[in-house]
């Protein structure tokens, strides 16, 4: 293994990684966007807990990774000095809204692909293009130039995380205090017979955040090599969906990585899930009316994931594992993006659609 190129081997995980994912929602139907869904709409918040569940178990293990000296968690993304809140809560909103309009997430559409659904081919193909857009194309002079400059810098503090914010610095305090929310956050989902009776659902959320634990050890620990150390990230959808998709078109003139085989492992892991489950099937668009909602909420998602720096795994499980503040608020807009996204689809007026909104739930 170590005669592997640094970049081959973190693809190769990121590979398997994502292929444990792709075959664990499959199965377990683990669905970020089901679960708000089944939660505004139907009062079921048992697909809200497993994703609590995946969210505590990835704390805990990254907690203990970051106490133990193995990864160094301050080195992610979600924890930089600059916390770009304009950026995260409109490109949060743009993305729930969007993701509401197809009826999931980028990580949900390479599952769907994985069964046949061809649809979420175009869907991929949109998020991968606005995405790199929105990263070094023309609409990133957008996010550069006007949205990410309207920020608070946090440089003094150290980091956007939660409890460095709350002056808590010392390594078993930070530990302690990451604990604490990861056991409540478990104690909140278990507490639920209707839960604890699905024992897919339990499955989903622990091994979902399992896998997400495992991105960080693999990328923070496995590439941390002297001569070409890798950045430290764990599984997110919209950049990787996106890098996955220049890859393909550029093969020589493009670096593999942990992100672009989390892509093509998801695809495969759902691939496998339906074959055995007997569930493979090919389905298109129905008319042009649904296929003009699924591109523009596919371009929503795209631009929108970019901006808030990731989707409901990359900030919603993987972002959350950090106690980043930024990712709170991030995950916090998506929520409500989507939610307004549901109802938008629901009403027949833009005024009832508010007026859904601003409910606490359906009756």
């Amino acid at each position: 293994m170590t005669d592997i190129p640094i970049p081959t081997l973190m693809a190769l995980l990121g590979l398997l990684g994502g292929g444990v994912m792709g075959f664990t929602a499959r199965t377990a139907r683990f669905c970020t966007f089901g679960a708000i869904e089944d939660a505004r709409l139907c009062g079921d918040f048992r697909r809200v807990r497993a994703w609590g569940l995946a969210i505590s178990v990835a704390l805990l293990l990254t907690a203990m990774m970051q106490f133990y000296g193995v990864i160094d968690i301050q080195q992610a993304v979600h924890l930089r000095p600059e916390l770009t809140w304009f950026s995260l809560i409109l490109g949060g909103l743009i993305f729930g809204f969007g993701m509401a309009q197809i009826g999931t997430c980028p990580f949900g559409s390479l599952v769907r692909l994985g069964t046949g659904d061809l649809r979420a081919l175009v869907v991929l193909f949109v998020i991968g293009i606005t995405g790199y857009m929105t990263m070094r194309g023309i609409t990133a002079l957008l996010r550069a130039y006007i949205l990410d400059p309207v920020h608070i810098n946090l440089g003094e503090k150290g980091a956007q995380s939660l409890p460095v914010m709350l002056g808590i610095s010392d390594p078993s305090s930070l530990f302690i205090l990451s604990a604490v929310i990861a056991a409540i956050l478990a104690f909140w989902a278990f507490s639920n017979a209707d839960f604890r009776a699905r024992k897919g659902y339990m499955i989903g959320g622990l091994v979902i955040g399992l896998t997400v634990a495992g991105g960080w050890f693999t990328t923070g620990y496995l590439g941390n090599d002297d001569f070409d150390p890798q950045t430290l990230l764990s599984f997110s959808f919209i950049s990787a969906s996106a890098n996955a998709l220049v890859y393909l078109m550029t093969y020589s003139g493009s670096t593999i990585n942990f992100g672009v085989g989390a892509t093509g492992g998801v695809i495969l892991g759902s691939l496998i899930a339906s074959v055995v489950k007997q569930e493979f099937k090919l389905e298109a668009f129905d008319d042009g009316r649904e296929m003009r909602r699924y591109l523009i909420g596919a371009a929503m998602m795209g631009f929108g994931g970019i901006t808030a720096l990731g989707c409901t795994v990359g900030q919603g499980i993987t972002g959350l594992s950090t106690l980043s503040v930024g990712s709170m608020m991030a995950t916090v807009s998506i929520v409500l993006g989507a939610i307004f996204g549901l109802h938008y689809l629901l009403e027949d007026t833009f005024k009832d659609t508010v007026s859904a909104f601003l409910r606490f739930r359906e009756e």
